[in-house]
């Protein structure tokens, strides 16, 4: 075994503050510390760096200023994609004077969106469609299609899956909303820094985003909505946003917000080759050594860039990853599991997989800072772990 490391494979779940970010965020806790909406000079000039900020993030995904807000995060940007829009159908009688009530998802979605979407069925009587996913948990443009109904008012498909990984074809997903009239949302948050985006030509109508997938500061969102898009905020008082989030603006956050999508942008060729290379050598080890035991869960190739996930049979992932924590690799598995026995993992269960993997999820997502080194201490310490847990587990019977 490999001298001990300390190796981080969680960049799914969130990233390191990049420095130059830092260094933007930094004259606006004490320096430049207005309220921006304030009209006095110290009001004035963090209204200006917002409103910079608001352009920045407008520029690099090709859309008009007014249609970027900032909120507190990606799973607010998600709320008020979906309550915005379905209340408003509510509050105007429907789009196009349909009546609108019915909204649609996937299996897969984060709970963001899908706890959203099941709360607007359970308490606001909304429609609910929740549709199915493929093995490689991929939406069928054909299934959406098919469950556009004449009230439909939004379609709500993530780009890519937080824990598979498989990216979604929101392009021709969006183009069957946009022919039917139907207002569609992406949740974007673990593709945006992977793609680049121009709002001005691709068919989606909403997007969320969430800057700490990129390097960016906790604690802020970033939520586009086409200028035609009627919402109605979750949140109540000034009118911040243009009316979409009320509360004063987190200045130096939106700041880095902004920063941290820029340098995503221009660094994103360099960064995608180095992901991939370091990503399709874990998936290439891991299912070399384990040929029997793991497979390989999302879609082979249209996936992110940065994620390898898998899923090892009849192993607990609690287990797994507390072994892994202790020999230094901080990882993840899409099971909803804290302490005690891990329950199973709705996704791996929507793309098909029995209780022998269900499980057993593992989810290794590399960042900018790995090295092949790393990808080769997880590899070995892998090699080691995985038959010591077979074999604790045969004893224990």
């Amino acid at each position: 075994m490999m001298e001990k490391r300390q190796i981080y494979l969680d960049h799914g779940a969130s990233t390191p503050l990049d420095e130059a970010v830092m260094a933007a965020m930094q004259p606006y806790w004490a320096e430049v510390y207005g309220n921006p909406g304030s009209a006095h000079g110290y009001g004035r000039s963090a209204n200006h760096a917002l409103e910079t900020a608001r352009r920045t993030v407008a520029d690099l995904l090709h859309a008009q200023p007014d249609e970027v807000a900032f909120t507190g995060c990606g799973s607010e940007s998600d709320n008020l994609a979906l309550r915005g829009v379905m209340w408003a159908a509510r509050r105007d009688g429907g789009r196009n004077d349909r009546g609108g009530n019915h909204l649609i998802t996937s299996a897969i979605e984060h709970s963001a969106v899908l706890g959203t979407a099941v709360q607007l069925r359970d308490l606001f009587g909304f429609d609910l469609t929740i549709l199915p996913v493929d093995e490689y948990g991929r939406v069928r443009p054909a299934d959406v299609a098919a469950a556009i109904r004449p009230d439909t008012v939004l379609i709500s498909i993530m780009a890519a899956n937080n824990e598979i990984g498989t990216v979604q074809p929101i392009a021709e997903i969006g183009a069957i909303a946009r022919e039917r009239g139907v207002f569609f949302h992406t949740d974007a948050i673990q593709l945006a820094a992977s793609v680049q985006w121009d709002m001005s030509a691709m068919p989606i109508d909403l997007l969320s985003i969430a800057p700490h997938k990129f390097y960016g500061p906790k604690g802020v969102g970033i939520f586009y909505a086409r200028q035609d898009v009627p919402l109605v905020s979750a949140l109540t008082g000034g009118g911040q946003e243009n009316g979409r989030r009320a509360g004063t603006v987190n200045v130096p956050f939106a700041v880095g917000a902004a920063e941290a999508l820029r340098l995503a942008m221009v660094n994103l060729p360099q960064h995608i080759a180095h992901y991939q290379a370091l990503r399709d050598r874990l998936i290439d080890g891991i299912l070399a050594q384990f040929p029997n035991d793991a497979v390989l869960t999302g879609h082979p190739t249209e996936r992110l860039p940065h994620n390898a996930s898998f899923a090892f049979r009849n192993l607990n992932a609690n287990d797994l990853l507390m072994h892994l924590d202790m020999a230094g690799i901080a990882a993840s598995s899409g099971s909803a599991c804290k302490t005690g026995n891990p329950k199973p993992s709705a996704v791996l269960q929507a793309i098909g997989l029995g209780d022998e993997w269900n499980r057993s999820g593992l989810r290794l997502t590399v960042g900018k800072q790995n090295t092949l080194a790393d990808i080769d201490y997880a590899l070995e310490t892998l090699a080691s772990i995985v038959p010591k847990l077979y074999k604790l587990q045969a004893v224990s019977r």
